[in-house]
């Protein structure tokens, strides 16, 4: 039986050692923390093929500029001398074109309908319920501005084969009539779903465990040998990992790791923040993004979670309350119904997204290394995209032909 070393315990993590275990592999995961709150307990739960266009795309330099400047706003760049950051945004620049996003788009749409029919899948044959949900998302405006844009990313859609529809403001009022709304229309991407993340995580790990995978807690990776084109052994502390195929799955703590094996990723961590409100009367069934305001909002576990803002910059523990105020100030503005106090620092969660600077995840073999495969750069998609990618890591170790195209992902495409 063959063993393969999972470096990272976040949602990639844990699908990738899913899909191998269920191929066969005896299955080892290194997580640096305890597992109690990976980058994706906060996710907003959406499983989106509506988003087929990568953050670096054209008009996202000229917005973000604008956004630099209200210490509100959905997107932040913390200027800053780090040469990571100066390269990053240099990689960024160079991607952010219309032939970049027509390249990408019908890459990521594969990516994203492979993962969500995998997690219907799951939904079926899972011993756990995840709080799985196929009823679109709402995509909903306030300005002609933005209907005009959303209506045009429609058009795309469709032509990408995708399920979108234009909806007026009295038609999104008939989807959830006990739910207030103040908008000018939406497009309902009925392509799209959701889910618990929390119900979602706790099930795998425990499912995982159960399935005979060791998952070693509080395991830092602090060295990684390596030679003649193989990756030899993975030492955390003084202790040593050993196996045939190794898997990088780290989210935003990727360059750190992949620099021990002299390895360069481009990456920087967005940060994110969400906080959940009680909604006992389950007025609202189907989850929204704000699209001026870049907010997302889901139903989930009688609750709702909203969530949002990307700061790009360093790994760092500080709760923006100016952030999170934008993002409880935008809420009314679409659903005067809903009007959340302003969360205390203790009901606030923040995680990273590990964000690559063309907004592609990377998904395969290293390049240098032959046993070596990474599985990161997801920016918001983490969990959107988690299935396909530990079924496509699966398939990369066991040298099949992979179940959606991933040359566009080549791990090594900044080496």
């Amino acid at each position: 039986m063959s063993k393969a070393i999972i470096i990272g315990g976040g949602i990639i993590g844990l699908f990738s050692a899913y899909y191998l275990n269920k191929s066969g592999w005896e299955v080892e995961i290194l997580e640096q923390g305890d597992l109690s709150d990976n980058a994706s307990f906060g996710n907003a739960g959406m499983i989106v093929p509506s988003h087929f266009i990568p953050l670096a795309a054209p008009g996202m330099i000229e917005q973000g500029i604008k956004w630099m400047f209200n210490s509100k706003s959905p997107f932040y760049v913390k200027p800053s001398l780090n040469p990571e950051l100066i390269g990053w945004g240099l990689k960024f620049l160079k991607a952010a074109n219309k032939h970049h996003v027509e390249r990408s788009a019908g890459a990521l749409r594969d990516l994203s309908l492979l993962s969500k029919k995998l997690y219907q899948d799951l939904e079926q044959d899972a011993d756990f319920d995840f709080g799985f949900a196929d009823k679109g998302i709402l995509m909903l405006f306030k300005t002609a501005k933005f209907e005009e844009e959303e209506r045009h990313v429609a058009e795309k859609a469709t032509h990408l084969g995708l399920d979108a529809q234009y909806l007026t403001a009295d038609e999104c009022r008939k989807l959830q009539p006990d739910v207030e709304l103040d908008v000018l229309g939406a497009v309902h991407y009925h392509c799209d779903a959701h889910l618990y993340p929390n119900k979602l995580i706790a099930g795998l790990i425990n499912h995982l465990e159960k399935a005979g995978v060791k998952i070693h807690r509080n395991t830092p990776v602090t060295a990684i040998e390596h030679t003649e084109g193989k990756v030899t052994k993975i030492i955390s502390n003084g202790k040593s990992f050993t196996g045939d195929k190794f898997v990088l799955a780290v989210g935003a703590y990727t360059p750190a790791i992949a620099k021990l094996t002299g390895l360069k990723v481009p990456m920087m961590p967005g940060k994110g923040y969400s906080f959940m409100v009680e909604e006992p009367q389950h007025r609202m069934t189907i989850p929204s993004l704000l699209c001026e305001a870049r907010v997302s909002v889901t139903p989930m576990n009688g609750h709702i979670r909203f969530g949002g803002t990307m700061e790009i910059g360093k790994i760092n523990q500080q709760i923006n309350m100016n952030r999170v105020a934008g993002i409880v100030e935008s809420i009314p503005k679409y659903f005067p119904g809903f009007k959340p106090a302003t969360p205390q620092p203790k009901d606030i969660w923040f995680g990273f997204r590990p964000c690559s600077p063309d907004g592609l995840p990377y998904i395969g073999l290293s390049g240098k290394y032959s046993n070596l495969a990474i599985a990161t750069g997801h920016g918001m998609m983490g969990l959107s995209l988690a299935p396909a990618t530990g079924k496509l890591i699966d398939e990369v170790l066991n040298e099949k032909t992979t179940s959606a195209g991933i040359s566009q992902f080549a791990a090594n495409r900044y080496a």
